[in-house]
């Protein structure tokens, strides 16, 4: 996905514009709307190579975020991100601007955010574990509603919630589907989660919880052979669940930079007063 600047790269106009000697990196989505907005960024900047980075900025909307903070986490080595919108709502991204760049980093707002981490384990009992920055969200595969027990710290909370779907939201990914399904927009700093059900049929009034982000939860699918449900954190999807446990990993926490009058954390809060 990452691509490193070679010795052909278009040298920079007006002058010596040097994010290289500040170890500022570039990554582009590759819809045409960024790659328009690299080629201008290459011609006013220098960029450091991208193994040499560390800092990026990343120019798409807020699917190549995530996109770009899952390759990082993947290579256990996540450095902070500068993002610019060139995708469509780009909550996530900072306002697309080519002039007075590496005054914005240098005075950007940094936003520490911490994914959630997913073991699914399926019917057959395989093993698969991923990441989520935003959600993990577990849903039906058939027109059967799928039957599911909640559990936390070991302790079940409902022994059956009959429903389309359940998901575990972070702060920084509670506006996302989460509030779609009518779950509660949570302050970036609140430490908590949101334990959302969607569609729930029975209990047809439980509108969902809030847990301390110390916890550990486990949805464990009830008659999964018949009643397949698949789980989903972020965009990775595993089929044919049987379990699924979902915790904050803190110690994996990365970093947003932000322009100060458009930090992910105001934003957030004012979603909740959004019409």
């Amino acid at each position: 996905m990452f691509r490193s600047v070679t010795a052909e790269a278009p040298r920079p106009e007006n002058g010596n514009r040097d994010l290289a000697a500040a170890g500022i990196g570039l990554l582009a989505s590759p819809t045409e709307a960024a790659q328009a907005a690299e080629k201008m960024l290459r011609r006013r900047y220098q960029w450091a190579d991208t193994d040499k980075a560390e800092t990026f900025v990343a120019l798409g909307g807020d699917g190549f975020m995530l996109q770009t903070l899952h390759s990082m986490m993947e290579g256990g080595d996540p450095k902070p991100v500068f993002g610019m919108n060139r995708g469509t709502v780009g909550f996530l991204m900072n306002e697309w601007r080519l002039d007075r760049l590496p005054e914005r980093i240098a005075g950007a707002k940094a936003i520490r955010v911490a994914p959630l981490d997913m073991e699914a384990t399926t019917v057959s009992g395989e093993v698969h574990r991923h990441s989520a920055i935003n959600e993990v969200s577990l849903l039906r595969e058939t027109r059967q509603t799928a039957k599911i027990e909640l559990s936390v710290n070991g302790r079940v909370v409902m022994p059956e919630l009959v429903c389309d779907g359940v998901l575990v939201a972070t702060p920084a990914g509670s506006t996302a589907y989460n509030y779609s399904a009518r779950g509660p927009i949570l302050p970036l700093a609140s430490k908590v989660l949101a334990l959302t059900p969607i569609a729930a049929f029975r209990p047809r009034r439980w509108s969902g919880a809030i847990l301390p982000d110390d916890v550990a939860v486990r949805f464990r699918v009830l008659e999964a052979e018949n009643r397949p449900v698949s789980a989903v954190a972020d965009q990775f999807e595993v089929r044919e669940v049987r379990t699924v446990d979902v915790r904050l990993d803190k110690e994996r926490s990365m970093t947003l930079l932000f322009d100060p009058e458009h930090a992910l954390d105001e934003r957030i809060a004012m979603e909740q007063f959004a019409t």
